[in-house]
C-alpha cells in the first residue's frame, strides 16, 4: 500500500506543478481575476512576480515528483535485483 500511496502523491505533484506552471499565464486566469478581486487585490494577482510565485511553486512540485518516481522507481529496480 505504500508504494500505491506514492505513486498517487507523484500524479498529483504532476498534476498540480503542470497546473501552476500553466493557468497564471493563461486568459481564463486573467478574466477571473479581473472578475473575482477587488481591484488593488486583482492588479496584484496579475502581476508578473506574483504569476511567477505560483508558476515557481508549480515547478517546486515538479521536481518533487520526479523525485520521488525515480526514488520509487529506484526502490523497485533494488527489490527486483535481490529477488532475482
Amino acid at each position: 500500500m505504500p508504494g500505491l500511496l506514492r505513486f498517487l502523491f507523484v500524479i498529483y505533484c504532476v498534476e498540480a506543478g503542470i497546473f501552476l506552471v500553466v493557468v497564471p499565464w493563461s486568459l481564463s486566469w486573467e478574466r477571473l481575476m479581473r472578475t473575482m478581486a477587488t481591484p488593488g487585490l486583482g492588479e496584484l494577482l496579475l502581476a508578473p512576480t506574483f504569476r511567477g510565485a505560483i508558476a515557481g511553486f508549480g515547478l517546486v512540485h515538479l521536481v518533487w515528483g520526479t523525485h520521488d518516481l525515480l526514488s520509487l522507481i529506484k526502490q523497485r529496480r533494488s527489490r527486483d535485483d535481490v529477488r532475482a
